[in-house]
């Protein structure tokens, strides 16, 4: 089973749009991404996202690329600080690749917790827009895969 973690791409202000929809930078910059993995035909079940703007609108361009069977859907436990341990105890139950799309410092928390069994370690140093993949082993240990960011693409 892969888990696919990803960092919302660059955001507007909250001066300059409320909502916080993605810049231009930003939706070029998660396309890039899009558009290099397209040919990895990465088997996604399913892209989640927190329901914040900026990461549905990262979501919905990823998706549209990487062609998830299940789809695209808002769920919980996604936000900036909630407690990474909710999702680290849902991907056990998770037999399908699925994505996350979401927030700092959740994610890195996330990742740490899944990597080091300690969310404070800092495992990994995510990058608007960036795609992590871990994979968990038939033992239940989690790995990482690879990482791609943005500014890595031509």
């Amino acid at each position: 089973m892969r888990l696919y973690l990803v960092q919302h791409a660059e955001a507007k202000s909250e001066a300059e749009d409320p909502r916080r929809d993605l810049t231009d930078k930003g939706r070029a910059e998660v396309a890039k991404v899009a558009n290099f993995l397209e040919p990895l035909n990465l088997n996604l079940s399913r892209v989640l996202h927190s329901g914040k703007t900026r990461a549905q609108s990262t979501a919905d361009i990823l998706a549209a690329s990487l062609k998830p069977a299940g789809g695209v859907a808002q769920t919980d436990g996604l936000a900036p600080l909630d407690d990474p341990q909710v999702w680290a105890d849902r991907v056990l139950g998770l037999a399908e690749d699925t994505m996350l799309v979401g927030h700092l410092p959740h994610l890195a928390r996330l990742a740490s917790l899944l990597l080091c069994g300690d969310p404070e370690k800092g495992a990994v140093n995510f990058k608007m827009g960036g795609v992590v993949c871990l994979s968990r082993s038939p033992e239940g240990r989690w790995g990482l895969e690879w990482m791609v960011v943005p500014e890595a693409l031509p």
